[in-house]
């Protein structure tokens, strides 16, 4: 049974799907942390680039399935219009209340 969002244990993870899932570009840049990175698949991508492509311009959403490491890591059903639907892992940094970094793949 998924996780609602709202009830995710780590703010800036919370805010991080809830931002994804609402296709609201502005309240995602707000979760992330200046300079902020990520990893698709174990190779560093460009933020901007990766999350426009794979989550705004296709209409990314996550569907929680578990949340571990004190909130701080995903498994969720990901799908969006070019991939359609898959498993993927999730794992976050946060420092202060951001996001500094996120790592997904397929899980």
């Amino acid at each position: 049974m998924p996780i609602q969002t709202a009830k995710l244990s780590d703010p800036a993870v919370r805010a991080f799907v809830t931002a994804v899932n609402a296709h609201d570009r502005e309240a995602f840049r707000a979760v992330l942390a200046p300079g902020a990175t990520m990893a698709d698949d174990g190779s560093d991508r460009d933020v901007d680039e990766w999350t426009g492509r794979e989550i705004f311009d296709s209409n990314g959403h996550m569907e929680i399935e578990k949340e571990y490491a004190h909130g701080l890591a995903l498994t969720a059903l990901y799908r969006n219009d070019a991939w359609g639907e898959m498993r993927t892992k999730w794992q976050f940094t946060v420092d202060g209340g951001k996001v500094t970094r996120f790592e997904t793949g397929q899980a």
